[in-house]
């Protein structure tokens, strides 16, 4: 099963208690701790999570250096965690715009994570699912005849994602917002949607066990007859 979760609502949740942006993220970089072990423990093969996308650039440039320091103490400080649950790391988007010091740090991770089977992680920064298609289309024309399995490998020659994840099964996005928001628009074309308000410093293992409930009473179609997920 593959889980992609875009996280919303940290900036929202550190306004409503007088608190800086920044307060938010640290918040929200807690939550995603507790959320890849929940993962883990309910037995979902492939976590997404959308951390960083390509028009986030335009925000603050002290809320950027915030964000920027986050995630490199996020894989310095959850790697060895990763490694300990055989957990693989991959981040997924453009690599040109991020700073050396946490280019270092993914790589890093990467590279000691690799052995990961049991569950694999992919953080998902500096990213934009239209862009990413724009760019493997332009790549498309070195196959003769191309299918959507080899759509998906220029997909991941674009990404930087060293191992192909399945399509997106479930979908879970946080903060009371309902739309994609250039968030993997080609991998979750079947996939089923789950939105809360719940915004994602406050987003739990219980939560998520709710999104995985209501995604196993859905009826999966796929355009022919009645699937159950469950």
């Amino acid at each position: 099963m593959h889980v992609a979760i875009i996280m919303d609502g940290n900036g929202r949740w550190a306004s409503r208690r007088g608190l800086p942006r920044s307060a938010g993220h640290v918040e929200g970089a807690k939550t995603v701790c507790a959320v890849v072990a929940a993962a883990a423990r309910a037995g979902i093969e492939t976590l997404t999570l959308h951390a960083f996308s390509a028009a986030n650039w335009a925000r603050p440039p002290a809320e950027i250096d915030a964000l920027m320091h986050l995630f490199r103490r996020f894989f310095v400080a959850e790697t060895p965690r990763c490694v300990e649950r055989s957990i693989r790391i991959d981040v997924i988007g453009r690599r040109d715009r991020l700073g050396k010091g946490l280019l270092s740090a993914i790589e890093r991770s990467e590279l000691l994570s690799a052995a990961g089977s049991r569950m694999h992680l992919r953080i998902v920064l500096d990213y934009s699912s239209r862009d990413s298609i724009v760019q493997a289309a332009a790549r498309a024309d070195r196959i003769a005849t191309l299918a959507p399995e080899d759509f998906y490998r220029l997909l991941d020659e674009v990404n930087h994602c060293a191992l192909s994840a399945a399509p997106v099964d479930l979908l879970i996005r946080t903060g009371g917002e309902k739309r994609l928001s250039d968030f993997m628009l080609w991998e979750v074309a079947y996939a089923e949607l789950h939105f809360t308000d719940c915004l994602w410093p406050d987003f739990d293992e219980q939560r998520l066990q709710i999104a995985l409930d209501d995604y196993a009473n859905r009826q999966r179609r796929f355009g022919a007859l009645t699937a159950r997920t469950g």
